[in-house]
């Protein structure tokens, strides 16, 4: 058994390495987290029965140990204050170049809605991925989603530097 998980590891590590960079977009913590994969994979072997679910158990592994990284990361505080995003090139990061007024807005929302917004506008978390993270429903994360953006399109919607049409649609913001 155990050289037939040797060679389903050495075919998985490179899938199990892009799968995390898609996720954590750092090369480097997707290495560390790669090598925490590895590490639990090696002390828990005992407890996989089949290893027709090897690679599913893994990716199992694999999702719980982001999840955790996001958790110890987050734990830090979502801010979005630009210093305070862990993990965020500021060059990069669309966030920075919106205008005062609207990231006052987004910071006024509360804790809940405000990580919400983030995780799934900012750090490209699916609500599903967000629900698995929050450790929620789907329903629920869907309805947490939905409520951030509505309280943040209208609190946006009285910014002097945002245009809208008559229906409340956002249309332009005009950068300070």
């Amino acid at each position: 058994m155990k050289a037939e998980i040797n060679t389903i590891w050495i075919d998985l590590n490179e899938e199990l390495y892009k799968f995390i960079l898609s996720k954590v977009k750092d090369e480097q913590i997707s290495k560390d987290i790669r090598q925490e994969v590895f590490l639990k994979v090696q002390t828990k072997i005992h407890q996989l029965n089949h290893t027709s679910k090897f690679t599913s158990w893994v990716y199992q592994i694999t999702r719980n140990t982001i999840i955790d990284h996001f958790r110890k990361v987050n734990d830090k505080k979502i801010s979005v204050n630009a210093l305070d995003i862990p993990e965020v090139d500021i060059e990069n990061f669309e966030y920075s170049k919106l205008t005062n007024c609207i990231n006052q807005k987004i910071e006024n929302l509360s804790s809940l809605h405000k990580e919400a917004i983030l995780l799934t506008a900012f750090k490209d978390y699916s609500q599903k991925e967000l629900a698995e993270y929050l450790k929620i429903s789907y329903s629920g994360t869907k309805s947490r989603v939905q409520k951030a953006k509505e309280i943040l399109k209208k609190s946006i919607l009285d910014c002097p530097n945002v245009e809208s049409d008559r229906t409340g649609k956002l249309l332009d913001y005009i950068n300070n």
